[in-house]
């Protein structure tokens, strides 16, 4: 068997996730805003900015400033970003497997976001493509997403390996036909690529 090539979500292995419960929640809080009418409103708007069919500043007006604000877009997306947080065991393994293995992301994100993650980490140091869900306009954990990837970093499916925090996307994952692990902490993760040939 052989590995060529490793494919990492992001949020939840290299880093924190940018824009998920947790993180709404602190940034919610932080400015005040009615969490029942803010959740209600992101969960119409997110499909659509992690499609790529929505900006972020087309998010912020339809989830935060439809209502009048004491704060602005700036102050606000500037919270959001602060939620992001490196994952600095993950990194390490991750730049020391790019040295030796083809690395490319697979995750779902808006295209801002994912674009302020990606410069601020260096995490095109070390992964050779983005596939994101604002970009293909597919969404994990969709098989097209997969084989999509899988296409365009030209290897098939029994030769990568998705690396991912949740089950129902390394399920996905497998069901096309890859090698899935779900990702738990950095020693774990070695351990089972080691597994699989890949050190």
């Amino acid at each position: 068997m052989t590995i060529r090539a490793l494919f990492f979500d992001i949020g939840g292995v290299l880093l924190s996730n940018g824009w998920d419960r947790e993180q709404r929640a602190v940034v919610a809080a932080q400015f005040g805003l009615d969490a029942t009418d803010f959740n209600e409103r992101h969960k119409l708007a997110v499909p659509e900015l992690e499609l790529g069919r929505m900006t972020l500043d087309e998010y912020l007006e339809q989830t935060v400033f439809c209502h009048p604000q004491t704060f602005t877009r700036e102050e606000f997306r500037a919270a959001m970003e602060a939620q992001s947080t490196p994952h600095a065991d993950a990194l390490a393994l991750a730049r020391d497997l790019a040295t030796r293995h083809r690395l490319y992301a697979l995750n779902n994100e808006g295209r801002d976001l994912n674009d302020h993650r990606i410069r601020t980490y260096g995490l095109s140091d070390f992964l050779l493509a983005f596939f994101t869900s604002s970009t293909l306009e597919l969404m994990k954990p969709n098989p097209a997403i997969y084989r999509a990837a899988l296409t365009l970093a030209a290897v098939a499916p029994h030769e990568a390996v998705m690396i991912d925090d949740r089950a129902q996307n390394t399920e996905a994952a497998r069901r096309v036909g890859m090698h899935a692990i779900q990702y738990k902490n950095a020693a774990q993760l070695r351990e089972e690529l080691a597994a699989l040939g890949v050190r």
